[in-house]
Formats: structure tokens, sequence, C-alpha cells
């Protein structure tokens, strides 16, 4: 992702100041920089995100997986007056489907007799299970549909429960599918990516939106969805 993300900022004209890869070290990276983009691991991600605050770096961060920190880190940034925008997804077509999941879970709020389940199916590469984008239609139906409380990683037998199923095959570049399951008919809605250029192209779009803004922000910011 990260050399996909080069590519792109390059061809649009960006300068990149600087890389940083496993076994460097972001605090000794001294460079002026306009804005950051962060795609690590969740192991790695909340670091790096507080060095980029402590040197007055806005972020663009598209690593998953850390969100029991997001709270304690945008807290962080806040403090040093920082500026981050974070997103399990950069894709223009994947924040579409976003509004569309909550807008369908609205509207299935009614329907007790559809259960609600979400796939998802990516490359053997990625580490983290769920997928962020799956965590956040997961959010979305919670969010809508007041018989579901919490998501599972796996089947559930609990009523309460939304579950999660994940895959991972390769050359999988990201599939996610929302399913409405009852004994008469199913509904779903599916978004695939054919390749990583759509959420490579949202991360420098957002960057090169970000750089002189202060303050935490989401993707609905950027797109005014």
């Amino acid at each position: 992702m990260g050399k996909t993300i080069e590519g792109i900022a390059t061809q649009r004209g960006n300068e990149i100041a600087g890389r940083i890869d496993t076994g460097d070290s972001l605090e000794n990276f001294n460079e002026a920089v306009d804005v950051a983009i962060e795609f690590t691991q969740p192991e790695a991600v909340v670091k790096n995100l507080k060095t980029c605050f402590d040197k007055g770096i806005p972020v663009v961060c598209g690593t998953t997986g850390w969100g029991s920190r997001q709270a304690e880190t945008e807290a962080y940034c806040k403090s040093k007056n920082g500026t981050l925008l974070a997103s399990s997804n950069f894709s223009l077509g994947v924040n579409i489907f976003f509004k569309l999941n909550e807008y369908l879970a609205r509207i299935m709020q009614r329907y007790e007799q559809y259960e609600v389940s979400i796939d998802e199916t990516h490359h053997t590469q990625k580490k983290d299970a769920p997928s962020g984008t799956a965590i956040s239609l997961a959010q979305g139906v919670l969010k809508n549909i007041d018989r579901k409380t919490e998501w599972t990683l796996g089947a559930s037998d609990k009523p309460h429960t939304l579950s999660i199923q994940s895959f991972r095959v390769d050359p999988a570049p990201g599939t996610h599918v929302v399913k409405y399951q009852s004994a008469i008919d199913d509904i779903e809605i599916t978004h695939t990516a054919h390749t990583r250029q759509g959420f490579a192209l949202g991360a420098v779009l957002v960057a090169e939106w970000l750089a002189d803004k202060k303050g935490i922000f989401t993707m609905d910011d950027f797109l005014k969805l």
C-alpha cells in the first residue's frame, strides 16, 4: 500500500519528503513536511501518531485494528493542537457503501424476521480480522438496529449479536457483503474492490485536503456525504 500511495502522490505532483519503514525511527525524522500518511500495523500506529502530533505534523491514518485506543489517541491529538483523519477505508465507493449500509439498516430495523450478518474477504497478507471496513459496517448496523447490540468475529447464536465472518483468499483486494436473511428471501448489498488504487488515491486526496487544517476529521468531512 505504501508503494501504491507513493506512486499516486508523485503522479499528482507531490514530493515525498521521507519514508519510515520497519527498523527506521520516526522520532529521528526531522524533515519539514506538510502531512504524513500512516499505513502500518496496529502495534505501531499509536506511537507513530503521537510522534507526529509531537512534531506538529498532520496525519492521514489508514491503519486498522487499533480502535480500542482511538479515543486516547484523539485526546492526545487535541492536547497537542494536532491534526488527524483516521479511516478504515479511503475509497470513495466504500464510503458511499457505508452510507447505503446505514440507510438499509434503518429500513430493516422494522423487520425482525431478517437476520443480519457481514462477510468480508481479503488477501492473505491482511493481518487483522475482521477488517476495519467490516467493523465500520457493523457499527453502522448497530447504530440503526436496536435488536443488535454488539458484533462478534465468527458465527453466533445469540440474537443480540451481529456476526462477522472473515475470509483470507489471494489475491482479493477486498469484498464486503451485508446480508439480511429470512425464511422467505435474502437481501444483500456488496462492495467489491478490484485493486488497491481506490484506497491509495483516496488517502492521497485526503492528505492534500488535510495539510493546512487543525483538528480531528472524518471521511464525511472530506466527502461532504
